[in-house]
């Protein structure tokens, strides 16, 4: 698995009020992330925060201005913050991006190569978002890459069964929270 990090990617307050669909997904993702540190695997939570007045939001992104005109992502705003159930502890790194995917606007990379991670564990919400967009630019990184199903989450559960089962198995492996710990686990 190389030296890897676990990113928890968009599990903001408003994010998850709107994506939640009460299947118990925030103790599966708390459980992988608590299985991530017991195993020594550091974790990087990524954010999407946009200044106030959105100067990095083009009228030319409908995806951006749909969330600046749904009062989403201002930076400092309390639905802007990770959620309590999963939120980091001493020792987790914290990242703000300024779109979908985790590298975009953001120093990801950089503390990245600090740290010497080669594979990347992606969790989230959307699947077709912050997932679909984070995978992609870390293939073309060339990180290793497993994407843990069940602790992502989108709004269609169709285009998440799509991603997870026919799309992402192409370029990462694709696993549950459960088989991903047991694979982990000291021996």
């Amino acid at each position: 698995m190389g030296n890897s990090a676990l990113l928890v990617m968009d599990v903001q307050r408003d994010v998850v009020a709107i994506a939640d669909d009460g299947s118990g997904y925030l103790p599966r993702l708390r459980k992988a992330i608590d299985g991530a540190r017991a195993a020594g695997i550091t974790v990087i939570y990524v954010v999407l925060g946009l200044r106030p007045g959105d100067p990095e939001v083009s009228p030319r992104n409908k995806v951006m201005t749909n969330a600046v005109r749904a009062g989403l992502f201002t930076e400092g705003a309390p639905g802007t913050e990770i959620h309590d159930d999963v939120a980091p502890q001493h020792g987790d790194v914290v990242v703000t991006k300024r779109r979908g995917s985790a590298f975009s606007g953001s120093d990801l990379d950089l503390v990245l190569r600090a740290r010497d991670i080669d594979s990347l564990v992606l969790t989230g919400i959307a699947t077709s978002a912050v997932v679909l967009s984070t995978l992609w630019r870390a293939v073309d990184l060339d990180f290793g890459l497993t994407v843990l199903a069940d602790a992502c989450l989108d709004t269609d559960p169709e285009v998440h069964r799509m991603l997870t089962e026919t799309l992402f198995p192409q370029w990462a492996d694709v696993l549950a929270v459960e088989e991903w710990l047991k694979a982990i686990e000291p021996h």
